[in-house]
């Protein structure tokens, strides 16, 4: 499995209607949603604004699509099809489209669809899928900047410090990291 490393984006125009797509790193559907605003937002003059979405949830992959107001299986499922395709996970990808009066048809809209979300894939770069895990570790006020260094160094992200008599970092980290992290820092 892969995830997104880096976003991608592309932009066509076929028979006068504008096709703009967006590949994005989502962990969790409330990211997924906070793209999908941004870019309703973004272009609010917009006609549809299709997606497709696979996002890991325990062992088990959740995907939707979604049409938007086009012919059923027109827009989300070609959209999807490149996500399954790939082996993409955590990822969701948007294209919106702005009318251009001549209609394209459901192979058009099919096409059209797919082949700008293949273009905005093509664009964002890619990284073997790692399986994250929060972790909370109490630390000296001493230990902290290691802390700090070897999180980063794992690839991990501080998601949270509060600062007491010691400080309660929370992480996330890949979960095959977490036992051996928590053990060095372990009082």
């Amino acid at each position: 499995m892969l995830q997104i490393a880096r976003s991608g984006l592309a932009d066509q125009t076929i028979n006068k209607s504008r096709f703009i797509a967006a590949a994005q790193y989502c962990a969790d559907e409330r990211a997924v949603a906070m793209m999908l605003r941004s870019l309703a937002t973004e272009h609010s003059h917009a006609h549809h604004l299709a997606f497709a979405f696979r996002l890991m949830a325990g062992r088990s992959v959740v995907e939707r699509s979604s049409d938007a107001g086009e012919p059923t299986g027109t827009a989300g499922m070609p959209i999807l099809q490149h996500l399954n395709g790939r082996d993409l996970v955590n990822c969701c990808v948007a294209v919106v489209r702005y009318y251009g009066g001549i209609n394209l048809g459901t192979g058009g809209l099919v096409r059209a669809y797919g082949g700008t979300a293949r273009l905005a894939l093509d664009a964002a770069q890619t990284a073997p899928y790692v399986e994250m895990c929060q972790i909370r570790l109490d630390v000296d006020y001493s230990r902290l900047d290691a802390l700090l260094r070897d999180i980063d160094k794992l690839g991990g992200t501080v998601l949270d410090k509060q600062f007491a008599e010691r400080i309660t970092v929370v992480a996330s980290i890949p979960a095959d990291q977490a036992d051996a992290l928590a053990g060095r820092y372990r009082r």
